[in-house]
This record gives C-alpha cells, structure tokens and sequence, in this order.
C-alpha cells in the first residue's frame, strides 16, 4: 500500500509539474503570438524589473563568428531570437555575393534548422550609417567602391536571405543564377527564419545614393521592414519613420532598435506607443538596451521608466 501511495504521490507530483510547465510554455507561446511583440538588448530580466515587460523578442549582434558558436547564441535569446549580424571587416558585401561567406551562412542555416522555430534574421542593420563597415558611403560622402557598393550590398542581402531560409538546391540555385551568384553544393534545411531589413531613416551622410531605399534589396528577400529610432533631445527623425513606413505597404513594420540617449524623456516614450497603435503593420519593437550604467539604461531616467511601464508594456500583453 505504502509501495502504491507513494507512487500516487509521486504521479501528482508529476502531473502538476507538467502543467505548471504546460502553463509557462503557454504564456510565452501568448507573448510571442502577441500582434506587436515587445523586445530588449541585454538582459530581458533585469528589463522586466524595471518595466513590467514580457519580452518575446530577444536581441543580439553577432560578428562574423565561427559557425559553430550560432546554436548557443539562439538559445540564449529564447524563446524569440533575433540576431543581427555584423561583417566585423572580414568580408565586403561582393564578397558575400560571390559565396566568399558561405561557411557562416551555411552554418547559420543549419542553426537555425535545429533550433526549431521562429528566429529574427536582422543582416547588416543601419547600412546607410557610415559608422557601419558594409556601407557603401564614408562619412565624408565619398565611395567606398565597388565591393561595397548599394548594388553589391542588396546582391549580399538576398543571398543571406535565400541560403537562411534554405530549401532543396535545384531551387536555390535557380534563384542565386537569376542573381549571377554561385549555387550551393546540396539541399539545405528549411528554416523559420524572418528576415529583417532595417536600415535608418535617414541616410548619414544624407545623400541620396545613401538613402534607406537605395540599399533595398527586393520583397522576396524581406520579410519585415524596420527603422532604428533614437531620441537625442533633437530631431528624432519621426518623419523618416512614417516615410519608410508608407514607402513598403505589403511589408510588416518593426522598430529594430529605439532609445533615450542619455536623457529623462517621457514624451518619446508615449510618441512610440502612440506609433504602434496608429500604425496596424507593426510587428515588433526592441528597447535598445538593458545593460546597467548604458547611457540607454532606463534605471536611470524615472520618468521615461514610468512611461514605459504605462504605455509601452500592455502593447505586449
């Protein structure tokens, strides 16, 4: 009898673990599901202190790694990664273009197959923004030629799109013909990844060959469009924002990065959750960043802090 009460106990036991676990997986299944996904760099608990957020989309940067540190990085921004990815200087876009990044890409496609589910793609964000080291522009206005040309840098971008997402290599290789690109030696897994194209509104320097729509790469190769939006006490450049909004009408809109540079400003705050709600495409924003002590951090701006937790927390909810 004891033999049969104590396997009860131990079946009970089981069981409720089972749906408090169950329960979890629920909530966060309901946070990423959620119309606009709410999103930090850093650490998304000590965010959730602060503000109160459910944060689904977890963001991170990556360099021009070793394939095999990718799977560790996803799982580490669970449950919804999204992953930017820098050249670190190693490759130029018409190098990517021309498959001379393909060790990375094709572990990333892999990765992203074994992790399993929905992954943020967000390639060389900020291209226009001459601090970035695929830009096709210095911060003078001259070229960087023709490795880093916008023309080479939208041939780049669709070929991450295409080797990220994967699929069999006779389609593949058709569409990387189509782009005078080199194919792939075999199929590749299909994967869930989201690809993200996000540049700043405006271009720096602001020339029109810099501008964001000059580096665009095509619908098929995107999936979300988004804007960077920061808030330095002048021109946080919210026109720019409603024109890459209206520029790209089938795309759904996201706010890959926004912040309060060093300043206490509510009112940015209540500008951007009064954007989400005006603006139906918009599918997430990512709070840049969480990290203690970053001119960013929002421990040190109260009423920005109360803000957000009025304002911008039930978006996610």
């Amino acid at each position: 009898m004891r033999v049969v009460v104590r396997a009860s106990l131990v079946l009970a036991l089981a069981c409720a673990i089972a749906a408090l676990g169950a329960g979890a997986s629920r909530a966060e299944d309901e946070v990423v599901a959620a119309r606009t996904k709410l999103g930090v760099l850093g650490n998304a608990e000590r965010f959730a202190e602060l503000t109160g957020q459910r944060t689904a989309v977890r963001h991170a940067f990556m360099g021009w790694l070793h394939p095999q540190r990718i799977p560790q990085l996803l799982d580490h921004l669970r449950p919804l990664p999204m992953v930017a990815i820098k050249t670190s200087g190693v490759v130029a876009p018409l190098d990517i273009a021309q498959g001379k990044g393909d060790t990375l890409l094709l572990g990333l496609n892999q990765a992203l197959a074994d992790f399993g589910s929905l992954v943020y793609v967000r390639p060389f964000p900020e291209m226009n923004g001459a601090w970035n080291e695929y830009s096709a522009f210095n911060r003078d206005g001259s070229s960087r030629g023709r490795r880093y040309s916008t023309a080479a840098f939208r041939r780049a971008f669709a070929r991450v799109a295409l080797l990220a997402r994967g699929g069999p290599a006779r389609t593949l290789n058709a569409k990387l013909r189509k782009l005078g690109q080199p194919g792939v030696a075999g199929d590749l897994p299909r994967t869930q990844a989201r690809i993200v194209w996000n540049p700043q509104g405006y271009g720096a320097p602001n020339l029109p060959a810099n501008s964001a729509n000059a580096y665009y790469p095509g619908d098929a190769y995107v999936d979300v469009v988004a804007n960077d939006l920061y808030d330095q006490g002048f021109n946080a450049a919210w026109d720019a924002n409603e024109t890459l909004y209206a520029s790209h009408p089938r795309k759904p809109y996201a706010i890959g990065e926004w912040g309060l540079w060093g300043i206490d400003d509510p009112a940015f705050v209540q500008r951007m959750a009064t954007f989400v709600k005006t603006h139906p495409r918009v599918e997430f924003v990512s709070y840049f960043n969480s990290r203690a002590g970053s001119l960013w951090d929002l421990a040190s701006k109260p009423r920005s802090r109360a803000a957000y937790r009025r304002s911008i927390t039930p978006l996610g909810r």
